[in-house]
């Protein structure tokens, strides 16, 4: 199948380079698979059931909202598909049967440790953690990918144009570049979000608003590199448009470098993010945070020992799987091999 769709031969033997690293490849399928889970946690993690039969009909909470009064629950907002449980004929309820905003009133104290109905604990308002990291994968990676798409085009467009033009328009973009970077960028972010109300899509713009600059490095070097080789000559020989030579002939030969460090920059905004949401300048409450999570360990490091534990494990090993793939790729377009 892969072979099909990868035409290219080079891209196929570095597919089979990186297909060939067997840490990377395993990283790789773990990644799939919990992004699988996770953006499908709705059938894997929440408070209604994926389908029951009551009275006769089948009914699927999971896909759709049901009026409590379906069901004959009266003086409620909201149907109480627990409470419902026990007068229904049969229901398919999901692994976990939290979902990641409602709070376990039946435990003692908040947090409270892990036990049979909650695996890995609650946090310090009685949510269940086990589901909170689950979705929480969802908003990292979204996070973290979007960052990259935009991070990756402001770039390739700004690196690409102060490559190609080269002269002045260089010498004025690069001189440009270097203020840019001399600007606390992490510290500016926090001041922009504090002023505005957080949410993800905020976030993400602001976040690669200041990511693109080491992008735009690579794609100029390759530029200034690439813009005279033979090939680009010939093509513009032949009467190439300025487009034709960038898009056909110049750019597709400039993303090594930027496929080679695609995964670190994806496991360094998922960092980047917890550490916005671990001092409350990320995405905004309720939401499921992994970061947030961390900040609840601090304010109870000696009562919650599995606040600090279960969100740290669950970042570390992120990391080390995208660390891992991004060594597998690195090794992969290595002109060497």
């Amino acid at each position: 199948m892969i072979k099909r769709l990868i035409k290219n031969e080079v891209t196929l033997k570095r597919w089979k380079r990186f297909r060939a690293d067997k840490p990377a490849m395993i990283s790789l399928y773990l990644i799939i698979l919990v992004s699988f889970f996770s953006f499908s946690a709705e059938f894997w993690s929440n408070s209604k059931p994926i389908a029951m039969k009551y009275n006769g009909e089948y009914y699927f909470p999971i896909l759709k909202k049901y009026h409590p009064s379906d069901f004959a629950q009266e003086d409620v907002m909201v149907t109480d598909y627990r409470k419902l449980d026990s007068q229904t004929e049969w229901a398919l309820w999901p692994v976990i049967k939290w979902d990641p905003y409602e709070s376990n009133n039946t435990v003692e104290r908040f947090p409270s440790p892990p036990t049979h109905d909650n695996l890995l604990g609650t946090d310090d308002r009685g949510r269940d953690i086990l589901s909170r990291l689950l979705y929480g994968f969802r908003y990292s990676v979204t996070f973290a990918i979007l960052c990259w798409v935009l991070e990756f085009i402001i770039g390739a467009i700004l690196g690409g144009i102060m490559g190609y033009a080269g002269g002045k328009v260089d010498l004025i973009g690069q001189r440009l570049v270097e203020i840019f970077s001399t600007i606390p960028q992490f510290f500016l972010l926090i001041i922009v979000i504090s002023i505005f109300q957080p949410n993800l899509p905020l976030l993400i713009v602001l976040s690669a608003a200041f990511g693109w600059i080491f992008i735009s490095y690579y794609i100029r070097g390759e530029f200034l590199k690439l813009r005279n080789r033979e090939y680009v000559e010939a093509a513009r020989a032949l009467g190439a448009s300025h487009t034709r030579l960038i898009f056909k002939h110049i750019l597709p030969n400039s993303l090594g470098p930027i496929f080679t460090f695609s995964p670190f920059v994806i496991a360094g905004n998922i960092s980047a993010l917890a550490s916005l949401d671990f001092l409350g300048f990320g995405l905004p409450q309720p939401t499921p945070s992994w970061g947030e999570l961390l900040a609840q360990s601090q304010k109870n490091f000696t009562i919650a020992w599995w606040l600090a534990s279960w969100p740290s494990i669950a970042l570390f090993v992120t990391l080390v799987l995208f660390g891992l793939i991004g060594e597998g790729v690195r090794n992969a377009y290595d002109p060497k091999k």
